[in-house]
C-alpha cells in the first residue's frame, strides 16, 4: 500500500501518527487497531479495501510510531483524541463520506467516537469489540476500587510478552501459531512482524507497543460505556468472530438488542478473524459500507 505518514501534536500533551492514502475522491475509511497492534498490523486486509476507500490509519497512545505519552488517558479520552488527530488532519479528502471501523480495542473506541461525534461518519464497522457487559464492569470498578483489577490475569500476562528478539525472522519464527496469532494468514503475521516491532539499540528488533502499555490497557475499563453505546446512531455492523471471547459476544449482543442501528454477522475464527481470513473480512467490510442502504446486506 501507498501510504504517506501524518501526525498530529495532541491536546493531551503529546504527538500521535498513523498514515493515511492520498485522497482520491473515494469515500474515507477512519481505522483504529486493537490493543498491542497499529494500523499497518492490517495490511492484508486493508489493501483489498483501497480499490474502494482511502485509507486514514490512526496509532493510539503508545502504539506503532505514536508517542508513549506517559501514563494511559483511558478509554474516553483516547477516543476524544482520535477524534481531534481527524479533525485536524482529515480535512485533506475534502467532502466525501467517511466510515469509521475499529478492531477490538479499536473497535470500542470507534464506538466511543460514534456516540462523540453522531453525524461524523456516513456508516461503521466494529471487528469484534470487546464490549465489556454492565455486570462484568460493574466487576471491573469494583476490583479496581480495592485495587485489584490492574492485577488481572490477562494484564500479568501481558507485562511477562517477550517483547525483543534478533531479527524479524526469528520474531515470526517465535510467533507463527502461538497464542493470540495462532490461525493468522501468513502475510498477515508478516505485516504484524514488519510494522508492529521496530530496530532496537542493540541491533535486533523490539515491539513499538511496551508490553507495560498493552497492559494498561487490559487492566482498564470505559467509562459510562452503555451509556455512551445508547448515543450511536450512525447504522453500524458488527463483524464477530464465531469463536471470539464469551464476554465480548455477550455485550455485541446486548448491542444490537438494544440499538436499532447495529447489527451483527457472525464471522468464521476467533477474535482475530481479520487476520485468518483478510479477503473475506474485506469483502463483508466492504458490502456493508457500500451498500445502497444499511438493510440491505
Amino acid at each position: 500500500m501507498q501510504l504517506q505518514a501524518w501526525y498530529h501534536s495532541c491536546s493531551a500533551g503529546y504527538t500521535l501518527r498513523g498514515e493515511h492514502s492520498l485522497p482520491s475522491g473515494k469515500p474515507v475509511l477512519h481505522f483504529l487497531h486493537g490493543n498491542g497492534y497499529c494500523g499497518r498490523t492490517y495490511e492484508p486486509m486493508l489493501a483489498r479495501l483501497t480499490p474502494h476507500f482511502d485509507l486514514f490509519l490512526s496509532d493510539v497512545q503508545g502504539h506503532g510510531d505514536s508517542d508513549h505519552g506517559g501514563r494511559f488517558h483511558g478509554w474516553n479520552r483516547t477516543a476524544e483524541l482520535c477524534l481531534e488527530a481527524w479533525r485536524a488532519r482529515g480535512r485533506i479528502f475534502g467532502n466525501v463520506p467517511v466510515f469509521a471501523v475499529g478492531h477490538s480495542f479499536g473497535g470500542v473506541i470507534t464506538s466511543l467516537m460514534l456516540a462523540r461525534a453522531p453525524t461524523l461518519f456516513s456508516r461503521a464497522v466494529l471487528l469484534d469489540p470487546v464490549l465489556f457487559p454492565p455486570a462484568m464492569i460493574g466487576l471491573m470498578a469494583l476490583s479496581d476500587v480495592v485495587g485489584l483489577y490492574s492485577r488481572n490475569a490477562l494484564a500479568s500476562r501481558t507485562r511477562k510478552r517477550r517483547h525483543h528478539w534478533p531479527d524479524r525472522l526469528t520474531a515470526y519464527q517465535a510467533l507463527e501459531g502461538r497464542g493470540m496469532f495462532k490461525g493468522w494468514k501468513e502475510e498477515a503475521l508478516w505485516a504484524y512482524v514488519n510494522h508492529a516491532l521496530r530496530p532496537a539499540a542493540d541491533g535486533g528488533v523490539e515491539l513499538k507497543c511496551k508490553p507495560a502499555r498493552e497492559a494498561e490497557i487490559f487492566s482498564s475499563y470505559p467509562k459510562r460505556l452503555w451509556s455512551q453505546l445508547d448515543k450511536i446512531r450512525t447504522p453500524t455492523r458488527v463483524l464477530r468472530g464465531e469463536d471470539t471471547y464469551p464476554f465480548a459476544a455477550k455485550g455485541i449482543a446486548r448491542l444490537c438488542a438494544s440499538n436499532a442501528v447495529v447489527s451483527q454477522r457472525t464471522m468464521a475464527g476467533g477474535h482475530c478473524f481479520m487476520q485468518e481470513d483478510p479477503a473475506s473480512s474485506a469483502d463483508a467490510i466492504r458490502a456493508f459500507l457500500l451498500a445502497p442502504s444499511a438493510t440491505d446486506t
